[in-house]
């Protein structure tokens, strides 16, 4: 997440955050090649901070990362139960990244992963506001549940309501939805499904925000781009 200059070089020790101030008016701390001014933000990690023409090197690398997760693993760091996680497909990451929210067992699709504390707060705080896209596959009658899908329902005590739904074409027979939420309720749309009388057959998260899945494969995982990023904590 974006810090103010002087809260950054405090965390590094260059200075106290009055002193850190002072380096800024004086024009001893540059942004990427330009000129800091008192108030201007950085992402640390992403953008090139220096101090006398010093480069403010990061304590650890920040990792920002998403998987195509596949069905079957536990959104988890471990589990007693020895069922298979997620955190064996990040093995490659070169760091220890952890999920930022989660999918359940039984779902697939776009799972982020980072080290970055900041970044996985405001990703998953609800005031982020980020939609999440879903295609669900589904039995039932999908025309009959689609005023009930787009109407407020009560799941778990809380009112939800899904921002859109829309009708996909059949696969194998099986029709399908595609939906976006932004809250993002414990199992929310496979609730919302069975109160509209519809059975989940799959389950998959295709976006997040403006960040798609894209042609990404299954159990495969990339690292963000640094758009990307910006892109999801810009709130």
């Amino acid at each position: 997440m974006s810090e103010r200059l002087q809260k950054i070089l405090s965390a590094h020790a260059i200075a106290s955050r009055r002193e850190a101030e002072q380096m800024i008016k004086d024009g001893r701390v540059t942004v990427n090649g330009n000129t800091a001014s008192l108030g201007q933000s950085a992402l640390y990690g992403f953008d090139d901070i220096k101090v006398d023409g010093v480069c403010l090197k990061p304590k650890e690398k920040r990792v920002y990362i998403m998987l195509n997760k596949p069905r079957g693993y536990l959104t988890a760091a471990k589990d007693d139960r020895g069922r298979k996680t997620v955190m064996s497909l990040v093995d490659g990451a070169g760091v220890r990244v952890y999920p930022v929210g989660r999918l359940d067992m039984d779902s697939e699709g776009l799972l982020l992963f980072t080290n970055d504390g900041s970044f996985a707060a405001t990703v998953a705080h609800p005031s982020s506001s980020k939609p999440k896209v879903y295609e669900v596959r589904v039995r039932g009658d999908v025309s009959a549940a689609l005023p009930a899908l787009r109407r407020p329902m009560e799941i778990d005590s809380h009112t939800v309501c899904a921002e859109s739904v829309e009708i996909l074409g059949k696969h194998s027979g099986t029709p399908g939805l595609r939906m976006t939420i932004v809250e993002g309720r414990n199992r929310q749309i496979r609730k919302m499904c069975s109160l509209s009388g519809l059975e989940v057959c799959s389950l998959k998260r295709v976006a997040i925000g403006s960040l798609e899945l894209g042609k990404l494969e299954t159990g495969k995982w990339r690292h963000l781009t640094e758009e990307e990023v910006r892109a999801l904590i810009d709130v």
